[in-house]
């Protein structure tokens, strides 16, 4: 299979294959990198490899980066040099370059980094690469500097390689050099600056905020760090700067802002991370309309600038109750419809017994019309069942119109032909259309039909994915009822001023309590929150108290912001948004992971940093701390093999294994690794390096002859099989 990126193997037994690579990759030396690296001394960067164009023929260049392929043609050698800005061709002709940089060129490989001093020169019109940028022009090289050498890396540097998510957290540093990455960090960069500038130009002061705070927990878990100076005492790390920026206004500032780096000890999804950064902000004087009317052109702004696109204004408004109503979530995506439409009114009174006693038990039945839904397979119907069971419904009720006008559905045999009607009547059904129900309480029919919604939309193609569509959601609930505290607890935080017109709720019926409080969501993602602030301290200590603390927990936690509000604190208000999620949105990345330079992975860990990890027991004695018995236990299994090592090793040979062979593999490993540990301790001391520990009859043993297995078991597991043999990359050596 010569020339190509794929080899044959012809494997013996699964586990011998592994043993093999896992003996081999545990036991064999390091290989010696060559000690050839320059310095860059007399060399000065001129220019970076992207830019380059045409109008620089002729011009003497110095470039550096690190090389992205390598060809070499016997007599001429063909590099791609890449930096941040993008590649250039390299030409090292033997004819014209000295011997020594020559010879040196023969040994670049991938990765290495070499500075490169050459002419710019119009290429041939045959070998012009319209896919780069620099496609029309080559660097032929005079002088080249090998700096820096590399490692075979365990994936290529392209965008669209495709490696675990693991393997490119376990080396991000290599992952960041891929294009895509490093576009996303200078997006986030735009974001950061064109926020700045808005807001620097509306007279807002930028001021930073302690990351050693006080532990006030309401909401998500802190994150604790022990005072050595103050023992037994802790910080807090800050889930955001809330009390600060609330304070800064009682100190005059009138406008803040800072680019804040939050931390919530919480369990992590797709849009979540234990430590995340949020455009903070909070202004004086000013009401919730002029708040939400700034953030409407500081986002526009943001995305003129960063996307040159624009949006228009003002952003669709919306309360809670009507998004909860019509989409069945407080942040829906409005760039489709299929809103839910409700039919409780007709079913508390139809034949269908299913809904009928919904209804009496006081839930709610309702439906969202997908407009051309015919045109959903069975199989698409079944994987829709499929989701609505996961999202906690007992399955799924739909009916289907043909384009002639007729119902097909099992569920048609349980109406009357006048209940039918009123259905499509409702949802405004016509030929061709799709009706899906749901009937439950309220919170489960919000939670199971809000999300098919997304489902079929994606189904069907309806998203519009180019498109930026924003939506102020506001009139959230102030407290909603905690069944496991048995309490009431703030909807946002306990410093939301409640409306004015409410006022009297709090002592009647504090959950009809409406805040003045606001959401920004884009592309039914929450991007941030805010809201109107408590400034007068009688009405902070009714809420406070409202959610449950006594005059004592009031004093020992909010204390100090009790007493600021007594000494003239003007009204006012803020909002913050996560940069992360917005990076996400303008960058269309799957996750926030994408758009973080150092993510942590969905259980908190760092791969790459190998973090949480153990401190020593001298750290913990300084800070008086006690972990318990268990910790050597814990150490000792924190260096023993895991089994996503052998999955690693595995998705590396291209072998796949079943649980109970991993099972056996990690068992196996973690003894050869004893074993060797065991040998360190046995005394060599006058045995000469040749010497055999085994007896001779050991090593001079008859083969014993036995039957060989059938290819085709050996074959089994083969992802891909080609005359009798399966293929693995070369990475596997």
């Amino acid at each position: 299979m010569g020339g190509t990126a794929e080899q044959a193997f012809v494997p013996n037994n699964k586990l011998l294959v592994m043993r093999l690579f896992l003996i081999q990759k545990t036991s064999s030396p390091k290989k010696e990198m060559n000690q050839m690296s320059e310095s860059m001394k007399g060399l000065k960067r001129t220019d970076y490899c992207g830019v380059l164009r045409e109008t620089d023929i002729g011009k003497t260049v110095v470039l550096m980066g690190w090389v992205q392929r390598r060809r070499d043609l016997g007599g001429v050698i063909f590099v791609e040099l890449r930096d941040q800005s993008g590649i250039s061709q390299i030409v090292f002709d033997g004819n014209k370059l000295s011997k020594d940089d020559f010879t040196k060129a023969e040994k670049i490989r991938s990765e290495y980094v070499i500075a490169v001093k050459g002419t710019v020169e119009l290429r041939d019109e045959e070998t012009i690469n319209e896919a780069l940028k620099t496609g029309t022009i080559d660097v032929r090289a005079s002088e080249l500097r090998l700096l820096s050498e590399a490692k075979t890396p365990p994936f290529l540097i392209e965008d669209d390689v495709r490696v675990k998510e693991e393997t490119r957290l376990k080396y991000r540093y290599l992952d960041l050099r891929r294009p895509v990455m490093l576009e996303r960090l200078k997006m986030r960069q735009e974001v950061i600056n064109a926020s700045r500038l808005f807001l620097t130009h509306n007279m807002f002061t930028e001021i930073e905020t302690p990351i050693l705070t006080k532990s006030t927990p309401e909401g998500a878990r802190d994150y604790l760090v022990p005072s050595r100076v103050n023992q037994g005492k802790f910080y807090a790390l800050p889930q955001s700067p809330q009390i600060y920026k609330q304070l800064l206004m009682a100190s005059g500032v009138d406008r803040y802002f800072q680019v804040a780096r939050c931390f919530r000890d919480e369990d992590l999804r797709a849009d979540r991370q234990p430590e995340f950064t949020q455009v903070d902000m909070e202004l004086s004087f000013e009401s919730q309309e002029d708040i939400i009317v700034l953030l409407e052109e500081l986002f526009a702004d943001i995305i003129s600038k960063v996307t040159h696109k624009s949006v228009s204004l003002p952003f669709e408004r919306m309360t809670y109750k009507e998004a909860m109503n019509r989409y069945g979530t407080d942040k829906p995506d409005i760039r489709f419809g299929y809103e839910m439409q409700d039919i409780t009114d007709i079913a508390k009174d139809c034949s269908f017994q299913v809904f009928r006693n919904v209804a009496d038990q006081g839930g709610i039945v309702k439906a969202i019309n997908v407009k051309s839904g015919d045109r959903l397979t069975r199989t698409n119907i079944e994987d829709l069942t499929k989701k609505a069971i996961s999202y906690g419904s007992k399955g799924m009720a739909w009916i289907a119109l043909d384009q002639d006008g007729s119902l097909k559905s099992v569920l048609t045999k349980y109406f009357k032909v006048e209940e039918l009607k009123a259905i499509m009547d409702k949802t405004q059904a016509k030929p061709g259309d799709l009706i899906i129900f749901c009937a439950d309480k309220e919170e489960n029919v919000y939670k199971i039909l809000g999300n098919i919604r997304l489902d079929v939309a994606v189904l069907m193609g309806v998203i519009n994915q180019d498109e930026f569509k924003f939506l102020v959601v506001t009139d959230f609930p102030l407290l909603e009822w905690s069944k496991e505290e048995k309490r009431y607890i703030a909807m946002h935080h306990p410093f939301t001023m409640p409306r004015e017109e409410d006022m009297e709720l709090i002592k009647t019926k504090p959950e009809a309590i409406r805040a003045q409080s606001y959401d920004i969501v884009l592309n039914g993602v929450e991007l941030g929150s805010g809201s109107i602030r408590i400034h007068q301290h009688e009405i902070q200590e009714k809420i406070f108290e409202l959610l449950g603390f006594s005059s004592e927990e009031i004093k020992e936690r909010f204390g100090f912001m009790i007493d600021a509000f007594q000494y003239g604190t003007p009204p006012h208000g803020g909002f913050a948004f996560g940069l992360d999620r917005l990076v996400m949105l303008l960058s269309k990345s799957s996750s926030i992971r994408e758009v973080i330079a150092f993510p942590k992975t969905k259980d908190g860990s760092c791969q790459m940093m190998q973090t949480p990890s153990f401190v020593s027991s001298e750290q913990l004695e300084e800070l008086e701390i006690s972990i318990g018995g268990q910790m050597e236990e814990k150490r000792t299994d924190e260096k023993r093999v895991s089994k996503e090592v052998i999955e690693y090793v595995a998705d590396l040979s291209r072998i796949n294994l079943a649980e109970e062979e991993k099972e056996t593999l990690t068992k196996d490993l973690q003894d050869i690794i004893e074993f060797a540990n065991q040998l360190e301790s046995v005394n060599v001391e006058g045995i000469e390096a040749t010497a055999h520990l085994m007896g001779v009859e050991n090593a001079f043993r008859e083969d014993i002859v036995t039957n060989s297995e059938m290819r085709e078991a050996l074959l089994e597991n083969a992802p891909t099989k080609k005359e009798g043999c399966f293929y693995v990359p070369k990475i596997v050596e």
